[in-house]
């Protein structure tokens, strides 16, 4: 389940690799040759073996330069198919939309994501997600797919308007903030009131995400992460917020079901689910799936809708196109915004995918290859990849190939536009910014409709200006957020019909 996956792989990687794969390498000289000359067989991928040494190293070599410009030297130097051994560990990349369709469609039984992710076992709890088999994990998986669907979304829009409204209200006539802490705070209350419903927003807000925190902050310390079920402080701290959490969570189940109140929020799509077999979704079950959501959502949403102003803001010629739509948006329906006036949106659709596109939530995915299977290179090169390799598809080489994307260290929402459509030039996974295939992320259309929301709201009431430099990414976040503030100063406009006839 990559709604999942999405947001703790960068902790995966920090764990799997941070010494393997962000360190200087020690490079061995490699050569591949084309697949016919190896009389039938198919070789493995170029490898290279990295030191303790030299791990040390190239973790500076991260916190210097970047995640993105150490993967970027590998690529370049041993092409969309190679390979990092550290300590008998063996890590293939697969670089491309070309060698990715196994990565994305695999079986099970061929691909899966193995242990990387047996951290979120205590902190979603044992009966969801990867506590549980590969059949209920799928029905399961269904069961997000079905709350998220458009038909249930449209009634999502209002109760986002109105917190977004309300939220925005609060800010004076001019002022400057700090966009990426007020976009985490709106977007904490909006997960509240659409993925928890009425009964946390209105009367547990503080209680439920105290303890949210509690959770995340030591389920996702490094001795929780290698050892999550050590009787450590953190382990146990971790442990109380999820029972507390629980409690909280079945006892508004309860409620509901005894009272027989039926709200509109992804918490009752949950209650309301049934297995193939016709069982109902356990307490357990329900809490264990919101939490879920709830942590692959909250990181990845702030990050997202902050990248998104970071690059309007610096891109003038990119803020007055997604003003003019938004003009004309107002001409069309005025300030009536639904979901279907959501849609109209399309430039700035392209801006959000653009900025995912340049600063992926999850630079990277993982896998555990369970069955060997063979890719074919751009080039015509074809490697076996073997059982027992983890396998990576490195979203932070995948959306800047300058043969797919032009001048991919520029920010150009056009990119997507139609007669360009640059995600589609390589295939269906070209952009994988919600992962794809058997894992996409069924979060992705509400993902989009959040955050058009919030910047529709600011675009039409605002004039906004970045008053600080252009953040850095800071890498070693769980979701790869800008680093410090992202100031931001603003001006209320006059209202959207006024503003027209002026």
């Amino acid at each position: 389940m990559d709604m999942v996956n999405s947001s703790a792989v960068p902790f995966s990687i920090a764990l799997v690799f941070i010494a393997a794969v962000i360190t200087k390498v020690a490079w061995a000289k490699i050569t591949a040759v084309p697949a016919s000359s190896f009389n039938n067989t198919q070789p493995h991928p170029p490898e290279v073996i990295t030191s303790i040494t030299s791990a040390v190293r190239l973790l500076h070599t991260l916190v210097t330069k970047g995640f993105t410009s150490m993967l970027q030297e590998q690529y370049t130097k041993l092409g969309s198919v190679f390979t990092i051994s550290f300590l008998g560990m063996k890590t293939t990349f697969l670089a491309g939309p070309e060698v990715s369709a196994h990565f994305y469609q695999g079986l099970e039984s061929e691909i899966s994501h193995g242990n990387i992710l047996e951290f979120t076992v205590p902190m979603f709890g044992k009966d969801v997600a990867f506590g549980v088999d590969i059949a209920t994990r799928t029905e399961q998986h269904r069961f997000y797919l079905d709350a998220l669907k458009p038909a249930k979304l449209r009634c999502h829009v209002a109760p986002m308007l109105h917190e977004v409204e309300k939220y925005f209200a609060k800010w004076g006539q001019h002022g400057t903030v700090d966009l990426k802490q007020e976009l985490e705070q709106l977007l904490m209350l909006i997960s509240a009131r659409c993925l928890l419903g009425k009964e946390v927003r209105e009367k547990m807000f503080d209680e439920v995400f105290s303890a949210f925190h509690e959770l995340t902050e030591n389920s996702l310390q490094l001795t929780s992460l290698l050892f999550p079920y050590a009787p450590t402080p953190t382990t146990r701290r971790r442990d109380r917020a999820s029972a507390r959490l629980s409690s909280i969570f079945a006892e508004i189940v309860r409620s509901r079901k005894s009272s027989n109140r039926v709200e509109e929020d992804v918490l009752q799509n949950l209650v309301d689910s049934k297995y193939k077999d016709g069982r109902h979704t356990t307490e357990a079950e329900v809490t264990g799936l919101i939490i879920a959501i709830l942590f692959a959502g909250k990181h990845t949403s702030t990050t997202s809708s902050t990248w998104t102003g970071a690059r309007l803001l610096s891109h003038t010629e990119c803020l007055e196109a997604a003003l003019e739509e938004q003009q004309q948006i107002v001409k069309k329906h005025g300030d009536n915004i639904d979901y279907d006036t959501l849609l109209e949106m399309s430039f700035l659709h392209c801006c959000i995918k653009e900025a995912l596109r340049m600063h992926p939530t999850a630079p990277i995915f993982l896998r555990k290859v369970r069955k060997n299977f063979t890719v074919r290179t751009r080039e015509g090169y074809e490697y076996e990849i073997p059982s027992g390799h983890t396998i990576a598809s490195p979203l932070v080489i995948n959306h800047n190939i300058p043969y797919i994307y032009k001048d991919p260290d520029v920010y150009d929402p056009h990119r997507f536009g139609h007669g360009r459509e640059e995600d589609r030039v390589g295939g269906k996974f070209t952009y994988n910014a919600f992962s794809g295939g058997r894992h996409a992320c069924p979060g992705e259309a509400y993902a989009y409709m959040q955050v058009k929301v919030i910047w529709s709201h600011l675009l039409r009431n605002f004039e906004l200006k970045l008053v600080s430099s252009f953040p850095e990414t800071n890498w070693l976040k769980l979701s790869p957020e800008p680093r410090g503030k992202v100031e931001v100063s603003y001006k209320r406009r006059m209202l959207p019909r006024s503003m027209l006839e002026n």
